[in-house]
């Protein structure tokens, strides 16, 4: 909507500013007429203090409660056609009120980095270029002196559709005087792209082989004839059922009829086979947006989204706010996982906002899992959910036999029972792969002195030091500080220093001992640092250059490992205790998403799990029923003690350089939400269960109640007050609405 300045009325203008304050600020029109036509979801160029700031504008009324003469004006509308329409800007009102977070920070994060620092919304339109008929009949094998060439036009040949020049900077780096090369000779050719919304029918499917079996086919018909409403669709499969391919039969209806995808998932390292998935079945423009993307790629990927020049848009949780001019579907796939709820700043759970960004643009939301979360999974019980089931792997797939190996009083190697190396042994004796799964980096969790006692600790944090034995450091994982790794005690001098623990790195050397003609593929953070780092391993699992794939939670996700017939969990204990009372929730969901890697293909599979409780009830319920009977189970058990779903949460965390502070704060918040009365329980102020972090100490109080709206409305009158209060202005507190974790 565009308002053209009337002459005889003055118009104030609210603008959406990125501060810590919950409210808009109101400006007058720039000075220069011909600047002055305002849109709503514009950005705009604002004096604010002594400097500039880039703002949206949400509003434009004719009242303020300021004096006019006290208003400054905008210095520059930014945007003469709106970034955020209607339904955007009242998404983000609705997340700023119900996560109870400035309304400017909510809005801004919606934009990259390049938008929020007010760079004109336009796309340089890029170079598209595909292989010319003499390429395609070229042997790339033959370039081999120019490996870069070689890389490109096989980089070509695997892409169905022309390429361009930011799709090409994704897979090789320092690409541009080969491709020149390579254009001169002829083998490619410039040319132009496919524009989303102009695609016909016929123009959309590249190749599917697919053939969906009863309840694969339910599933595609059910999200299908709900196309064009609201509706939220829980697809339960196990590992290996055809997720994805439901889901690519869903989409190949939404963009038929030219609407717009967004598809969210949990990880950076599912995107790559992903999108190579989707660029070989759809014949329309793809783009990706995440945090290990250049600003300039996630420019253009959400700019490519909101024109409309892009149908299929594949992100992380930062991709949940682009705009989508032609919405048709959203989908979130690996729903449970804790990667879609922001841990800082903003702190919202894509998968609920997603939800109800659905609702306000009228189309089905499709919430993907093996292993539901709780509340997804109560959901699907209250009937406000579609739950669809997946019961079976797809094609000859079978589910694989699950093992529990009793360690008690048994001989360890480096973490391996015997029995768990004879099997290994077996299955690779066969030439199929086996996956060794650790939760936990570096070489080993502690460093001790054999003589003393002495153990490594972080001076920072009340956490000990982890050694990195490959890279001769000592560092810590909740602060990120690092030391040399010494080889003296630092107490009593002498030379007794011993790793105690596993971590992957441990891992890595010991099975490169006990198995020394197989090669070892690590996959966890610090293997994967490297631009394209990640994609080269996956690639050399897949083509079999590798026996052995050991990594932590990154392998739990997604991942196809056809020739994967033994997946063995080293440490499953150490989940089964924990003090969150999540904690059951995420063990059972990692034993299963990491037990689905084995046996995906032809060949049977088998999981190992060495545990000292082999009769613990949860590792019992998954192993002799399934993923549902556990849930119903735990979901029981909330219910009994009025936890999540069953009742609703708010957590306040605060830190400061000293002890005191904090509780004080906290203290006072305490005391302005007790005359609630019985309406809610407040557990707190407490230490975190780490006290100390980073140097600074940790405190936190929890607000419980069985109504939703009574939290919120207790919210709504205490963050104003917190405003007031000077010892906010001493400490750093943030508010976590629907906490995943107490950590």
């Amino acid at each position: 909507m565009t308002n053209n300045l009337p002459v005889d009325k003055m118009l104030i203008f609210r603008i959406a500013l990125a501060v810590p304050l919950t409210r808009l600020f109101d400006y007058l029109p720039p000075n220069n007429k011909e600047n002055s036509q305002a849109t709503i979801g514009a950005r705009v160029r604002v004096p604010f203090g002594s400097g500039e700031k880039i703002g949206i504008l949400v509003e434009i009324t004719d009242t303020t409660t300021f004096k006019i003469e006290k208003l400054k004006n905008i210095k520059e509308i930014l945007d003469q056609t709106p970034l955020l329409n209607e339904i955007d800007l009242k998404l983000l009102h609705w997340a700023s009120s119900y996560y109870h977070y400035p309304i400017g920070e909510v809005m801004m994060s919606a934009f990259p980095a390049v938008l929020r620092t007010g760079k004109p919304a336009k796309l340089n339109h890029e170079s598209y270029y595909e292989l010319t008929e003499t390429g395609k009949t070229l042997d790339s094998k033959l370039i081999k002196r120019a490996k870069k060439q070689q890389a490109l036009i096989d980089l070509f040949k695997n892409s169905p559709l022309a390429l361009s020049t930011t799709q090409i900077s994704f897979q090789i780096e320092n690409w541009q005087a080969p491709l020149k090369k390579i254009l001169e000779k002829q083998w490619i050719k410039e040319t132009e792209p496919i524009k989303a919304t102009h695609s016909t029918p016929q123009q959309i499917l590249l190749s599917s082989t697919f053939n969906a079996n009863l309840e694969q086919r339910k599933a595609i018909d059910s999200v299908s004839e709900n196309l064009g409403q609201f509706k939220v669709f829980l697809l339960e499969g196990v590992t290996g059922s055809g997720k994805t391919e439901v889901y690519m039969q869903i989409i190949q209806q939404v963009l038929k009829d030219g609407k717009q995808v967004l598809v969210l998932l949990p990880e950076i390292t599912l995107t790559p086979q992903l999108e190579n998935r989707f660029r070989k079945r759809f014949a329309v423009p793809v783009a990706i947006f995440h945090s290990k993307l250049s600003n300039t790629q996630r420019f253009e990927a959400w700019l490519k989204m909101q024109q409309g020049e892009t149908s299929i848009l594949l992100g992380t949780r930062s991709a949940l706010f682009t705009p989508m001019p032609q919405p048709g579907l959203i989908i979130l796939d690996e729903e449970h996982d804790s990667s879609f709820k922001q841990q800082e700043g903003f702190r919202f759970s894509a998968r609920d906002v997603a939800i109800v960004r659905g609702k306000m643009l009228d189309i089905p939301v499709i919430l993907g899992s093996a292993t539901p979360s709780l509340e997804s999974f109560h959901n699907a019980i209250r009937k406000r959910y579609h739950h669809l089931k997946l019961s079976k792997r797809a094609g000859n797939a079978t589910k694989p036999v699950i093992q529990l190996l009793d360690i008690r009083n048994k001989k360890m190697q480096e973490g391996f029972s015997e029995q768990l190396l004879a099997q290994i042994t077996e299955t690779l004796d066969k030439r199929e792969q086996v996956l060794i799964f650790l939760n936990r980096r570096g070489y080993a969790p502690v460093l001790m002195c054999h003589s003393c006692g002495w153990i490594a600790r972080c001076r920072h944090c009340d956490a000990n030091l982890v050694v990195h034995f490959n890279e001769n450091k000592l560092r810590c994982h909740h602060c990120g500080q690092q030391q040399t790794l010494s080889r003296q005690c630092h107490s009593c001098q002498q030379n007794e220093l011993t790793p105690i623990g596993l971590g992957t790195e441990r891992i890595e050397q010991a099975l490169q001992e006990f198995f020394p003609n197989y090669k070892t593929i690590r996959l966890d953070r610090d293997t994967t640092q490297r631009k394209n780092q990640l994609e080269e391993q996956l690639q050399a699992i897949n083509s079999g250059q590798a026996e052995i794939i050991l990594g932590t939670q990154m392998l739990a996700k997604g991942h196809h490992f056809p020739n994967v017939t033994l997946v063995a969990m080293l440490d499953v204990d150490s989940g089964l205790f924990g003090i969150d009372f999540h904690a059951p929730e995420k063990l059972a969901q990692m034993i299963i998403q990491v037990s689905g890697r084995a046996g995906r293909a032809e060949k049977p599979g088998k999981v190992v799990l060495q545990t000292r409780k082999p009769d613990h009830p949860l590792l019992l319920t998954l192993i002799h029923q399934d993923y549902s009977h556990f849930a119903r189970s735990a979901l029981a058990e909330r219910q009994a003690a009025q936890l999540p779903p069953f009742s609703y949460q708010a957590l306040f965390r605060v830190l400061a350089m000293d002890k005191q502070t904090p509780v004080e704060f906290l203290q006072k918040i305490s005391d302005f939400l007790k005359p609630a009365g019985n309406k809610i329980q407040i557990l707190g102020p407490a230490p975190a269960p780490m006290e100390k972090r980073a140097g600074r100490f940790h405190y936190q109080l929890l607000i419980q109640t069985t109504v939703r709206s009574d939290l919120h409305d207790l919210l709504d009158r205490l963050m104003p007050e917190i405003e007031t209060m000077k010892l906010a202005k001493k400490v750093r507190w943030s508010l976590d609405v629907d906490p995943i974790d107490l950590y």
